[in-house]
């Protein structure tokens, strides 16, 4: 199944809704539920439908199977009954939409956390390689992540605004895992059960500004929590045959400036969630980065994007995430007095 989160115009405003894609059409999940519902003669459709399909990501995730196998059940509902066009709801609401009335948000727009990792290993050696040095042993012990900003994300077609303090805007392709359930110290062989699905990731960065950051043994923060990309879609794990050997493509402005393979991998998603979830719980929607390849960024190429480039990352079995570079406001750097004075020192 491929799930989606997309935003619709209402007269009370925005609404958010939670969708499916199904042979190339857009499905409102929730809206379609009550529709199988009311076609089976139940009892308050729309209440049944929200308590087993409800129209937010996390809310159905944290339903588990049922909310899955629910779905999947109204998604077969509307290929059987309604292979052309489906009639609208009860208040005229829309059940199918097409991508020219909805705006495309990430597939989980509000994670409750963000980790992205360091997990190839080609990738980590260019990087020591260009800071003349060995990769640490350190390295190949368990896996690295540093912290995300979880309220930066960003869409499939989204603008992604150009930092005003920084001259070297970077991509890097990766895969996101999402977390499907509550756990805690979940070993490596039962990893697997909790992953509720894959996406395409951009790990936008500020390269100029994560250097400096890295220099002093700290972040990255503002060079990468200015923006990431997650989308089209979340892609549940019975439609990837075996996400270890899955082709990867960057293209900027229609010109394919690199490909590689999740298959270069050093860990598995199984290791990763294994390794967060030691003294620590892990909760629906948790998005979990791979990192990306060797020559997967700028960074590796020695290529640099530009303002209004657009950006496609192509994942096989994913789909495209395409996202335009904004254009940068006034630049300003970031420069503080080279000591504060605080209140106790005066």
């Amino acid at each position: 199944m491929k799930l989606l989160t997309f935003e619709v115009p209402s007269p009370i405003g925005p609404l958010t809704r939670l969708g499916a894609l199904l042979n190339h059409r857009i499905f409102d999940l929730n809206l379609a539920t009550r529709l199988r519902f009311e076609s089976e003669k139940k009892s308050n459709p729309q209440k049944l439908a929200d308590a087993l399909v409800p129209p937010e990501i996390i809310a159905f995730l944290e339903m588990g199977e049922e909310a899955l196998a629910a779905a999947r059940e109204t998604l077969g509902f509307l290929s059987k009954n309604f292979p052309q066009k489906i009639p609208t709801g009860t208040n005229g609401e829309k059940i199918e939409r097409s991508e020219s009335d909805i705006r495309f948000l990430a597939p989980v727009p509000n994670p409750p956390s963000l980790r992205d990792f360091f997990a190839f290993e080609d990738h980590a050696l260019e990087a020591s390689k260009r800071r003349n040095e060995n990769l640490s042993e350190a390295w190949y012990d368990q896996p690295i992540y540093y912290k995300g900003n979880h309220r930066e994300i960003y869409g499939h077609k989204a603008i992604i605004p150009w930092p005003r303090y920084t001259r070297r805007f970077d991509f890097e392709l990766e895969i996101a895992c999402v977390i499907g359930k509550k756990g805690r110290d979940i070993s490596i062989q039962d990893a697997g059960k909790y992953i509720a699905g894959y996406a395409i990731l951009n790990d936008f960065s500020a390269r100029d500004i994560q250097k400096n950051e890295m220099v002093c043994r700290m972040g990255p923060a503002k060079g990468k929590d200015f923006a990431t990309g997650l989308g089209p879609y979340l892609v549940t794990p019975d439609e990837i045959k075996n996400p270890n050997n899955l082709s990867m493509s960057v293209s900027i402005n229609g010109e394919k400036w690199s490909e590689g393979n999740s298959g270069g991998r050093y860990w598995s998603f199984e290791t990763m969630i294994s390794h967060v979830s030691q003294e620590e719980t892990i909760y629906p929607g948790d998005i979990l980065g791979s990192g990306t390849y060797y020559r997967g960024c700028g960074l590796d190429l020695n290529r640099w994007v530009k303002p209004n480039d657009s950006i496609e990352l192509e994942v096989e079995g994913l789909g495209k995430l395409l996202n335009t570079v904004g254009t940068p406001q006034e630049q300003k750097q970031l420069k503080y007095p080279k000591k504060e004075t605080h209140v106790l020192d005066r």
